[in-house]
């Protein structure tokens, strides 16, 4: 769901404010209005959700003032300036100053909605990517992603922690879909260049010449290589087992320049490699030892037991707050299949399941059986893991049932003993017994 955006309408004539107030809001802009420009910096900060509509010529602080003030303190902050005719010229430095765009009075009601909407949209975009940094920046956010209580996914969070202390390049394998790139932004996180650059590149997306030019320089359009921007942070190389066998030697003259810990820290990520290969076999002997000394293999999803109904609770209860509905209930033999399949597209396939079983549930029709059947016959014949034990299926199926009905009823423990028809210690041993806490869901 697209957040609301506010827009900020500055302006000395109530009669103008009013005017500007009613036409956005009729619309669809949420409106809050000042009637100077010393009221608006007194509600309009960094971050402030939506954009700013300001006329230039105000007694006291003039729009240009409270534009350079605006970009001083957010200078992603779109702001529309209403001018009178002799103003243009004004209105041009304006531009230079790092205004969105202008108005020139008598100015057309639509034009002003049309500016108002891309202002809007270049704004929400701006604060998106402003989350998302803040986001990859935050360790603890992001090992909260690494979802899952399996013994392998309780190694992979420590070996993150451990590696990423370690500040050491270092090489991530795994099979297509399992969450590599997301494991590479947590290394970055949790590790002393938290905060510094994290620069990331396909190899395989560019041809030699053009990666070359990329990562190592000179460019010809004079940007900066990437191993330069991301100096004293982290450089992410996907699809390493791309680079040919003289970019592999450039690589490896680079690395063996730096000093430790690195100035520039490599994270590189293998992400297909011939099915009787190894990751080792796809690099140079001399690359691969300076980089694969510290390694992470991820675990393919058909490895992760119960996790995998926890994801795809977690992820069907999303899309179905994002879509309006509600969140299709897993059956027993549903959950059993669920459990069983070989998801050979891993997370990346749980999580179109997951996306299409609420939008099924949304219609009315389909079973989450019908989804894996068309996935998998798709994806061809794939090796499967042996069958587990029936007790492994029922407590899977049972945390999952509690989990559920937990969510559903916000910690109720009365509700949920209630709908379970489980007395309260029975109910509070199968918690414990599943890492299950009341506190998780109030």
């Amino acid at each position: 769901m697209a957040r609301t955006m506010k827009v900020a309408i500055v302006d000395d004539e109530a009669d103008m404010r009013q005017s500007i107030s009613q036409w956005l809001a009729l619309s669809g802009f949420d409106t809050e209005t000042y009637g100077s420009a010393e009221d608006a910096l007194k509600g309009i900060g960094p971050d402030f959700p939506g954009v700013v509509v300001s006329d230039i010529k105000m007694p006291g602080m003039d729009g240009m003032a409270l534009l350079k003030k605006l970009m001083g303190q957010d200078s992603g902050l779109p702001v529309i300036l209403i001018t009178g005719h002799g103003d243009v010229p004004m209105a041009v430095e304006a531009m230079r100053v790092g205004a969105f765009d202008f108005l020139e009075k008598p100015f057309n009601p639509d034009r002003m909605t049309e500016l108002a909407k891309r202002a809007t949209q270049v704004r929400r975009q701006t604060l998106d990517n402003r989350a998302l940094r803040r986001e990859l920046a935050d360790g603890s956010q992001m090992m909260k992603k690494l979802i899952g209580t399996s013994t392998v996914m309780d190694r992979l969070r420590e070996d993150i922690l451990d590696l990423g202390q370690a500040d050491s390049h270092v090489l991530i394998d795994g099979e297509t879909g399992t969450g590599k790139t997301l494991v590479a932004h947590a290394l970055h996180a949790v590790g002393p260049r938290a905060g510094k650059k994290f620069v990331t590149i396909s190899c395989a997306a560019w041809s030699e010449d053009q990666l070359t030019q990329r990562v190592f320089g000179p460019t010809e359009d004079g940007s900066i290589p990437l191993i330069e921007e991301a100096r004293g942070g982290t450089l992410c190389l996907e699809d390493i087992e791309a680079l040919s066998s003289a970019l592999q030697a450039r690589l490896l003259t680079v690395i063996n320049e730096q000093g430790t810990p690195p100035e520039t820290r490599i994270i590189a990520i293998c992400n297909e490699h011939a099915p009787d290969k190894t990751v080792e076999d796809a690099l140079r002997p001399d690359l691969y030892y300076r980089i694969g000394a510290m390694k992470i293999t991820l675990p393919p999803l058909r490895m992760r037991g119960e996790d995998i109904l926890a994801l795809f609770t977690r992820l069907s209860e999303e899309f179905a707050e994002e879509y309006g509905c509600d969140a299709p209930q897993v059956t027993a033999q549903e959950a059993a299949q669920l459990l069983q399949a070989p998801w050979p597209g891993n997370v990346r396939q749980l999580v179109n399941i997951a996306e299409r079983a609420v939008l099924q549930n949304r219609r009315g029709s389909g079973s989450i059986a019908s989804l894996l059947m068309a996935d998998n016959e798709a994806a061809g014949p794939v090796l499967t893991t042996e069958g587990k034990p029936l007790k492994e299926h029922v407590d899977s199926f049972e945390r999952m049932l509690i989990d559920n009905t937990m969510r559903r009823h916000k910690g109720s423990i009365v509700a949920v003993m209630e709908e379970l028809c489980l007395p309260r210690r029975t109910l509070n041993e199968k918690m414990a017994k599943y890492g299950l806490s009341r506190s998780d869901y109030v």
